[in-house]
């Protein structure tokens, strides 16, 4: 049974020519679950997703280099060995978590600002999302085999091999023993993992006292500082790398005690809140919501493909546009349909021949059995007053009934034509018809 946890192999992977450190990869994925638990908050209180992306680019971007000049500032030969170049290794260690806060907050402020939005609310929203990110980046002390603590033989003792961190320890007492020019290994406190444990008790606190005491907004990020730098002391006070040290204890110990009594005074002196202040955990204010709700908007007015938004505007306008009037519908196969309307007072309506024209100019045979048209006699044909009327006297008929003879009709001789309206008598079924139900 293994009494210690065990040393990684190593602390990155390699890919061709390119070296990806877990190191920095861990503060990746630090960073990334920070900005989603951020991003939930931030929609819960009625803000755009959208708008925690570029604040948490540039908290990041000035975090790091935030925590890198605190961290060179502070351990500069340890960072650097007096090279001035190693400063942008970060992946060889020397991120100070003091540094980190302090830039990720100056950025995060800087592009709330050039966003206009109120720094408060995003204040509380990151407040137990920072802890997260903390939580999950400390594991990378782990595969650098660094930041541990006093020699120890407990079950969860982390046993470190690296030589250049075992020649590290200060003081040196605690150095393993050297057996042919090379350090034992040696199993020591896990502060890192200790530190992981009390981030995500961090988180949990801060949610807690988010939903169960009452605090003006913008100052959970105090409760924030106060909790964690109370854990961290301790942390750093079992750590045995080389720090500066002042009446007998570590730099970060100081600031920790330093922090850990300002936010303690702010919450105290600024954090209860009074008749008419914004409460953590409400919804945004209703000018922030509706700025939100633009920003998405425009957001999901960019995304659309080219057309989308006079889809979505016809759609919003009633439905399908109606057609214009005089415009002739079309059937689906692209036939053209014609119109059954009259035609309007005033418009004649053009003469049919006995043969339509078609194909450039030339007639149309008639329709088998209909009799050759011959010279129409003179007076029978109406004027085009008449013709409207006869025609819509016609379609009444044939919608009432068997058409009835009128007083202007010639009646019928024995063959069945009439002398002047010969055509129009000859057209009209006779009492012997086949098709007169009478017949029969």
């Amino acid at each position: 049974m293994i009494g210690y946890i065990p040393s990684p192999p190593s602390n990155g992977i390699t890919v061709g020519s390119f070296e990806l450190h877990f190191y920095g990869l861990l503060i990746a994925i630090g960073v990334l679950a920070a900005a989603w638990l951020a991003q939930k908050r931030w929609v819960k209180l009625g803000g755009f997703a959208g708008t925690i992306v570029p604040i948490a680019f540039w908290a990041v971007v000035v975090g790091l280099i935030g925590a890198r000049l605190y961290s060179v500032a502070t351990s500069w030969q340890q960072d650097t060995g007096g090279n001035p170049v190693e400063i942008v290794e970060i992946w060889n260690g020397g991120l100070g978590i003091w540094g980190g806060v302090a830039g990720g907050v100056l950025g995060g402020w800087l592009a709330a600002r050039h966003m206009r939005l109120p720094l408060p609310p995003l204040l509380d929203v990151v407040a137990p999302a920072v802890p997260l990110g903390q939580a999950i980046g400390r594991w990378g002390n782990y595969f650098n085999q660094e930041l541990f603590g006093l020699p120890s033989k407990l079950p969860w003792a982390v046993r470190i091999t690296d030589q250049a961190q075992l020649a590290n320890i200060y003081p040196p007492r605690y150095r393993p023993p050297i057996v042919d020019g090379a350090y034992l290994p040696g199993t020591f406190q896990p502060t890192f993992l200790y530190e992981c444990i009390w981030d995500l008790a961090t988180v949990g606190l801060v949610l807690l006292i988010e939903r169960k005491v009452k605090l003006r907004r913008g100052y959970l990020f105090a409760v924030y500082a106060a909790i964690y730098t109370f854990g961290r002391f301790f942390t750093e006070y079992l750590r045995i790398d080389p720090a500066h040290r002042y009446l007998g204890l570590r730099l970060n110990d100081w600031t920790s005690i330093g922090v850990f009594l300002c936010a303690t005074a702010l919450l105290l002196l600024k954090g209860r809140p009074k008749p008419g202040d914004e409460l953590v955990g409400e919804p945004l204010p209703v000018p922030v919501q509706a700025a939100e709700q633009a920003r998405a908007e425009r957001a999901r007015t960019r995304g659309e493909p080219e057309g989308a938004a006079e889809e979505a505007g016809t759609a919003a306008g009633g439905g399908e546009a109606k057609e214009a009037d005089g415009a002739v519908p079309v059937e689906p196969d692209g036939a053209e349909v014609k119109s059954t309307a009259p035609p309007g007072p005033g418009v004649e309506e053009p003469e049919k021949g006995p043969a339509e024209v078609d194909n450039g100019g030339e007639a149309s045979p008639a329709p088998a059995g209909s009799e050759p048209a011959g010279p129409v006699p003179a007076g029978s044909v109406p004027a085009d007053g008449e013709a409207a009327t006869s025609r819509a006297a016609a379609g009444e008929e044939r919608a009432d009934g068997p058409p009835q003879a009128g007083p202007e009709d010639e009646p019928a001789d024995a063959t069945g034509k009439g002398s002047a309206g010969s055509d129009v008598a000859s057209s009209t079924p006779s009492p012997s018809s086949p098709g007169d139900p009478e017949s029969s």
